[in-house]
Formats: C-alpha cells, structure tokens, sequence
C-alpha cells in the first residue's frame, strides 16, 4: 500500500488542503482554477517572506513560458476571493518591482495519513489473513502485498482487486465531471475583466481642513496624471478636464460618459504634523466596482514614494505590460530633496490659480525649488513657462523673457532629456527662432514620450495648420480633444484651423457653438471676424471687431483688423485715419500686423516696407506669413517669395 503525507494550512477562516486541493472558508469549499490554487499554495507556504515574480511563475507554471499578466490575473483573482483580514488588510501584498507577500499569520497542522488507499487495500489484506494466517510481518508499511502462487484464494484476491479498480475508475471519473462543472461555474473561471484602455485621475480631496495643504492634494493628482500618462496605450484624461470635478460629488458613471473614459481614480489626502495619510481607489466605471483600493500613512517627506507605489499598482490592476524604460519612468523621482518637491508643488498650485498674480508668484517659489536643488529638472520646466507667459503677455522685454526661457529649457533638457514638456518647451523655442524642422522634431519627441499629453497635440496642430498641413492639423486638435474634453478652448482651436484652412462656412459654426458656451470672450469675435472677412461679409466683420473691442479694449491689434475690414469695406478713409494713429503712438504696434493695412489699401510699397521692419526686429507675428489669408494679395511678388524664403518656409 502507498500513503501520502496531508499538509493542511489555516488562517483567518480558511482551511486549505493541499493533497486534496481543496480551500476552505467556515468549512465550505471555496472554487478556485487549478492555477489559482496553485499559487495560493507557493504564496501560503513562504508566508511572511517575499516571493519573487520569477520565483513564483516558476512554481506555478513549471517548464512553461507565459507572460507575467497570467500571474497577475491570478493574485487579482485571490484578492478578490479571499477579501480582507480582521484588519481591514488583503491577504498578499505587492511588492513593487519585485513579487508578492503572503501577509496572514499561517497555522500549519500535523500531517495525518490519507486512508482511502489504505482501507482499500487493508480489507482484502483482512480477509486472506484469516484463512490463511499469513505472518504479520508481511505487511510492510509502504508496499503492495505479494500472494504466494500458491494460495488457496487467489481468484478471490483477484476478485477483490478488479473490483477495488472498477470502484477507483469510476471515483475518478465522477469526480473529474464534477471538478468541470465547478470549474465552468466558477466565478474565478469567468471571463476575465475587460480591459481598461481609459483612465481619469480626478482631484484628491483635501480631508485636513487646511486651505494651506491645498497645494498637496493638487499636487499628488498632478504628479499621477503625469505619471499615468507616461503609459501607452493606455489614455488618461488631461489635469484640464479631471479638475473640472475639484470640489463636485461624483458619480462615477457620469464622469466616464463625459469624459469617455472606462475607469476613474479617487483619492483622499489629510495631513497631521508630519504624518501624511493618502488613501486611493481605483473604480470601473462600467459596473461601479472598486478595482483596487489602499491607504497610505507615511511622513510628509515620503510623500513621491506614495506617488511612485500608487503609480505602479495601478498600472499592474490594469494589466499593462511595462518594459523596464516603462517601468522606471513612471517611478522616476523627480528630486532627491523633499522640501524642494513641496516648493515645486506649491509652485503649480499658485501657477494653475487664476490671475497674472499667482503666476508672478509661482516663479518665485520654481526659483526657490531648483536653488535647494539645481538638478530639478521639472522645476526648470516650469520656470521656462513662465517666461513663455511673461514673453507673450507683455509682462516683460519679449526677448529678455524669451531668452531666459530657452536657458531654462535647455538646463532641463541637459539634465534628463525624457522630459516630453521639455520638449515642448524647446518645440516652441525653436518656433521663436524660424527652425521649423527643429520644431517639428520637438514636438514629435514630446509626443514619442509622452502620447497623453494634450497640449502638445494642441501646439503641434497650431504649427502643422501654420505650415497649411491642415488635415494633419485637425487631427492632432481632436486627439487633444479626446484628451482633454472639458477643455472648451480647444473647440475654439478647432474653429481657428478650419478658418486657416478656408473653410470658414465650418469654422463659423463652430465657433458659434464656442461663443455659447463662452460669450465674454474676445479673442473669439475676433476670429469670428476673421471668417467673415474670408467670405468677403465685411460688414459682419466690422460688427464682430467693434465687439472685441468692447470686451477687450482697444488694444493696437484689434485696431489693425477693424481697420482692414474697413478699408474692404470701402471706407477706406476711416482706414488711413487708424494707420496714421498707430503709426505715432507710444504703445508696441507690431509691423507685420500693422502691414495689413496697406495691403488692404493696396499699397504693396508700404507693405512690403513694413514687413522688411518686421525681418529685421524678428516680429513673432512673421510665423504665421505662409498661412494667414492676409498676405494672399502678396504671394506672388518676388519681394515676399524672398522673405518666405529668409523666414524659412520654402514655396
């Protein structure tokens, strides 16, 4: 006869049997796969210790090669069945980057001797020892029993035995037919969850009760969208849209329709003295389940190790396979110096408030960042963002503003050359400079490392529209569209290209559309008079102008546009009489926009004089020569095939 030892393992509930491959809550039998059971076993047997991913697909899937998402599908599927402990805790626990920890406290019980086989085999033993009187010592713990060929009862023993085979066959297969059908109606057999490919990280909530943490909780959301959307091909919603919810109670399947996404991340962020507590969940929107969900207490300082482990377990709930570029970009550190990383997230908090104040004031705090650590890349980011803003606001000398934001940029690019608004940063440098296929370039690496990124879509669309690519451009506009679906200026954007393109009965409506939602602004009743001068409808541009400049003054610029639909119009007079006028004020007027004036006068001499103006100062308005419909009149003198040449665009 044979035996077998029985391990039999308990804890919190269960009861799990590994000879009989059987688990155990409360005595009843809980269904697992095969595979399932298996590495509940490897994880229950090393219980306390770290077992890694390696390690454990080795003791599951033995001699085979499969992909590191079987094992994962696998523990997902544990999790959920075995639910927490007493202490609110799952049973295993991730180990970022390595493996996995069985975290409950294991009784494992004395071994006993299995006896069916015994019994079996012992009642035909019984009999022919009663008619026989064989020595005792022939039964040997561990060994099939031998009949002498001469005994009086072997047909019987043989008897005994076909039926003892007949009776194990059909044990074998009745309980085969009932392992299948327990299998196929398992619910860790089921179809496995369909795949989440979108994702939206709305705001943190900050549970401290302190408006001056409010940067934190902003910051940690951030830090995770950026973090997220480091992952192809997964889409994750823009920080635009997702904030469109701060402070609103969200219903979960709402927030998917609008922002057309299958999952969304939620999360509370408090903090006491020096204790930071984060506690995160990630929800299928599609059935209102919780995927995952985790608390976090740690020291303040802690805070973008937090980050980095909340960034890595949802990218494993969601099954994405991170090669180890992947991997390390989503858990890059962004510095070694915590109070430079608190000043950095204070920094974006005042710099996403509304008002040029907050912006003046973010620069300070960027400033602050990098001089604790002058290896911050991302600091250097933001401070070359706001130069750009400085630059083309006027809040400073364009050029002084403008130089100091390559400088930024460049210092970031020198220190990590993966950083996609880095990128995008030199991507607009290189716009300022007339280095068209540098720009392009830029814009393409910004994408390459970071495909979420909705602003790059959106300047990118702008430069292929400037470079009459508008097909391309339109494109890349709904990709940031998609990204960013709550950002209502991109429809604006929209309507911008479609005038560019000279589809201005399109570009109209959409506009319109944009005004509903926006109608205090501006800058869209002047482009909405540029379409209507584009259909040769000058009195409506007229209109559309003089709204402009009652919402916003009358600045030089919307003086030169209402002067040139004028002047289209036929009251040229009134024309001469705005050129004039801006030809002699003090305030900045820019010579490639005060060209169209004469140009709508049809004075080619003036024009081209003005533009010469405009080479020489470096105007940043020259970008938009080979595209802007107003200098169509001009293409074909030599004198403006020249300059197209010098700024760059071939003809």
């Amino acid at each position: 006869m044979s035996t077998r030892l029985q391990h039999l393992y308990e804890f919190g509930p269960f009861r799990l049997d590994t000879v009989e491959r059987v688990l155990l809550r409360d005595g009843e039998p809980v269904q697992l796969t095969p595979k399932a059971f298996d590495t509940l076993v490897a994880l229950v047997q090393r219980s306390g210790h770290l077992m890694e991913k390696d390690e454990l697909m080795k003791a599951v899937w033995e001699n085979a090669f499969v992909e590191e998402s079987n094992l994962t599908n696998n523990v997902y599927a544990l999790r959920k069945m075995l639910g927490q402990d007493d202490n609110g805790r799952s049973y295993i626990e991730t180990v970022p980057k390595r493996g996995y920890r069985f975290t409950a406290v294991v009784n494992e019980l004395p071994p006993d001797i299995l006896v069916v086989e015994k019994r079996t085999v012992t009642r035909v033993v019984s009999e022919e020892i009663v008619k026989e009187d064989l020595p005792r010592n022939n039964l040997i713990s561990g060994q099939a029993l031998v009949i002498g060929p001469g005994h009086t009862h072997r047909k019987q023993s043989l008897k005994w035995r076909w039926l003892t085979l007949a009776l194990l066959s059909l044990c074998v297969v009745i309980g085969g037919i009932v392992i299948y059908r327990s299998l196929k109606a398992s619910p860790l057999t089921a179809a496995p969850r369909p795949q989440i490919e979108s994702i939206a990280v709305l705001p943190f909530t900050n549970e401290s009760g302190d408006a001056d943490i409010e940067y934190l909780s902003d910051g940690v959301t951030e830090s995770l969208i950026n973090s997220l959307s480091q992952l192809p091909p997964l889409k994750v919603i823009s920080r635009n849209s997702s904030f469109e919810y701060k402070g609103k109670e969200i219903n979960a399947q709402e927030v998917s329709r609008s922002l057309g996404v299958n999952a969304i991340v939620l999360g509370r962020v408090s903090q006491r003295d020096d204790t930071l507590v984060v506690s995160v969940e990630l929800i299928d929107a599609r059935d209102k389940t919780q995927v995952w969900g985790q608390r976090y207490t740690r020291r303040a300082t802690d805070i973008q190790t937090v980050q980095e482990d909340i960034a890595r377990t949802i990218a494993e709930k969601l099954r994405l396979q991170l090669t180890g570029g992947k991997d390390r970009q989503i858990t890059k550190r962004a510095t070694q110096n915590p109070q430079a990383y608190e000043l950095y997230l204070t920094g974006l908090f005042y710099y996403r408030k509304p008002g040029i104040e907050g912006i003046k004031k973010s620069l300070d705090y960027f400033s602050q960042a990098v001089a604790l650590d002058p290896a911050f890349a991302l600091a250097w980011v933001e401070i070359a963002r706001v130069h750009r803003f400085f630059a083309g606001n006027g809040l400073r000398d364009p050029k002084e503003a403008l130089a100091s934001a390559k400088a930024a940029t460049l210092k970031a690019l020198a220190l990590d050359e993966t950083l996609a608004e880095a990128h995008l940063a030199l991507a607009a440098t290189k716009k300022d400079e007339w280095d068209w296929v540098g720009a392009e370039r830029e814009f393409k690496r910004a994408l390459e490392l970071n495909p979420n990124l909705a602003e790059a879509h959106s300047r990118y669309s702008l430069y292929l529209s400037m470079m009459e690519r508008h097909t391309e451009a339109l494109l890349e506009n709904k990709r940031a569209q998609e990204l960013d679906p709550l950002l209502i200026g991109l429809r604006g954007n929209e309507a911008n290209l479609l005038s560019l393109a000279r589809r201005y009965d399109e570009a109209i409506e959409k506009l319109r559309q944009y005004i509903e939602l926006n109608p205090g602004h501006g800058i869209s009743h002047i482009s909405l008079g540029f379409m209507y001068e584009g259909k040769g409808m000058y009195e409506q541009a007229i209109s559309e102008f003089q709204k402009a400049m009652s919402i916003n003054g009358e600045t030089t610029s919307i003086q030169i546009y209402l002067g040139h639909a004028l002047a289209m119009s036929g009251q040229r007079g009134k024309t001469q009489v705005i050129l004039q006028k801006l030809k002699t004020t003090k305030e900045y007027v820019s010579p490639s926009e005060l060209s169209y004036l004469p140009i709508a006068l049809g004075d080619k001499e003036g024009a081209m004089a003005l533009l010469e103006s405009a080479y020489a100062a470096h105007d940043p308005h020259l970008q938009n020569l080979k595209a802007d419909p107003h200098f169509d009149s001009l293409r074909s003198d030599s004198r403006f095939i020249d300059l197209m040449r010098r700024v760059g665009f071939t003809t």
